[in-house]
């Protein structure tokens, strides 16, 4: 009788233990976003406002959720959108993608979101899919995107 209960103490606080860990944890790693609707292409040069830390080419993903959330100008929970972030190389009267400089994602969650608009934001540093970058909760990501609160704090559009 006792180790039975014994198991099922460890049993319940693993489980308690692996949630809030999950919970901690944030915005998880957009896995396969490559093969989600590209939406849009965009470079920002030396010179722009956003220069640092954003300077470089942006090619945002937008998976199903997301992709109607374009289209609608409203997204329903579970809509992830990815910034994949790359240097460039300027090249033969070219500009071509460099090495990946991070990873930016927002995931709408309007409940476990709800200081940020519904949306958490996290960035991923370079090719890595665990060294995060936001160290504030997305607050700061948050208060560019506040200027886009009529579209559901997203600047993407979906391009024609």
């Amino acid at each position: 009788m006792k180790i039975k209960f014994l198991v099922t103490l460890a049993v319940f606080w693993s489980v308690i233990v692996t949630v809030s860990y999950a919970q901690a944890e944030g915005v998880p790693f957009p896995e396969g976003y490559r093969n989600w609707l590209h939406a849009k292409t965009m470079l920002i040069q030396a010179g722009h406002p956003l220069e640092n830390p954003f300077q470089g080419i942006h090619h945002v993903y937008a998976n199903g959720k997301a992709a109607n959330g374009l289209k609608k100008g409203s997204y329903a929970d579970g809509s992830v959108l990815v910034f994949d972030l790359l240097n460039y190389v300027e090249k033969d009267k070219t500009i071509q993608e460099g090495e990946r400089k991070l990873v930016g994602v927002m995931h709408k969650d309007s409940a476990k979101y709800a200081s940020t608009g519904g949306w958490g934001f996290e960035g991923f540093a370079g090719n890595s899919k665990t060294e995060r970058l936001v160290k504030d909760g997305g607050k700061s990501c948050f208060g560019c995107h506040v200027s886009e609160k009529a579209k559901d704090y997203v600047f993407s559009g979906l391009r024609e």
